[in-house]
């Protein structure tokens, strides 16, 4: 079965060509643009690139099954339309759905990027086998896709999951539009955030930064940080220290209120696991239930940086019918 897969980011997006056979997905294309101009823009550009690529390799794009769009949310996966997320300005009730279903003639699935990348990760990867799974984006973003008792829970209104919404302090970098949340100490916008702070002490005694790449405040990134912390560098070590600590609240609440098997973190934690699991589960034994906590593995996602073109070709995957709805 031929699938096309588009993966919508505030920076990024990419297309996907690939085959799924079984348990089996095999990658024909991908091409990566930045996200720039209007949706529109961006749609006809990930088409070209589509159109290109297929001719290129020789594959017809006239036997595509399906088509999956994985975007951070929030928006309407009934209706197939993007509303407004926060990394993506500017994408207020994009029809994207209708979009590519005109472009090319198949059944079209829109999924919130957390979801979509839950079921890939729990299809293949470090949810295989459980029933009760979720899985954590912690990218630019923080959003969380459930998998629970063997199904995909989306909420009532495509909403469920939105864990970075959720208000860990009150006060606190930002995110996701509130101080204090989740996203704004779990992400890597929000440690980029944090590390600017202390940055920004640092030069008001004047002292050195020494996780920016060339001494400013707009070269400091989650990145940046974790380098210097893994050099030694100690102010860096305990931005990202506290960045587990906050890490281990946030999980706390999830393992206690749906006692999953497995949680599965993708982004920075598959990055920096080191700097982040001793101060996070330092929380978690203080924090959780001890029989919820036992029952749980945390682990990076397992597919790796590949995880948001899995994630795209499981939409698709999803629109073809091979998930019960």
């Amino acid at each position: 079965m031929l699938l096309l897969g588009f993966d919508i980011g505030g920076t990024k997006c990419a297309v996907t060509l690939a085959e799924a056979e079984g348990e089996e997905i095999r990658f024909l294309l991908r091409r990566e643009i930045a996200t720039k101009g209007t949706p529109q823009a961006v749609f006809e550009r990930l088409f070209a690139c589509a159109e290109e690529g297929a001719a290129a390799c020789g594959a017809d794009l006239r036997a595509v099954a399906a088509a999956g769009i994985s975007c951070g949310g929030p928006l309407d996966a009934a209706r197939g339309v993007i509303l407004s997320p926060p990394n993506l300005p500017g994408w207020d009730e994009v029809p994207a759905a209708e979009l590519v279903a005109e472009r090319f003639d198949v059944p079209v699935r829109l999924m919130n990027d957390a979801d979509a990348c839950a079921l890939a990760e729990w299809q293949r990867g470090a949810g295989r086998g459980t029933r009760n799974f979720a899985f954590l984006t912690f990218g630019t973003g923080l959003g969380a896709g459930l998998i629970l008792g063997g199904r995909l829970y989306e909420g009532a209104s495509s909403g469920a999951g939105e864990l970075g919404h959720i208000r860990l302090c009150e006060e606190g970098p930002a995110g996701y539009g509130k101080r204090g949340s989740f996203e704004g100490f779990c992400s890597g916008g929000g440690i980029a955030r944090s590390a600017r702070g202390v940055a920004e002490e640092l030069v008001q005694r004047g002292e050195r930064i020494p996780f920016s790449p060339d001494g400013s405040m707009e070269a400091i990134t989650a990145k940046s940080v974790a380098e210097a912390a893994a050099a030694g560098e100690p102010y860096a070590a305990e931005i990202y220290r506290a960045a587990g600590r906050r890490l281990g609240q946030g999980l706390a609440i999830l393992i206690d209120l749906l006692n999953p098997e497995a949680i599965a973190l993708g982004g920075v934690f598959m990055r920096s696991e080191g700097l982040l699991r001793p101060s996070m589960e330092e929380v978690l034994r203080r924090e959780c239930l001890p029989r919820s906590l036992a029952a749980v593995r945390i682990v990076p996602a397992a597919l790796g940086e590949r995880i948001g073109d899995y994630g795209a070709v499981t939409a698709a995957l999803f629109a073809a019918g091979a998930f019960e709805k």
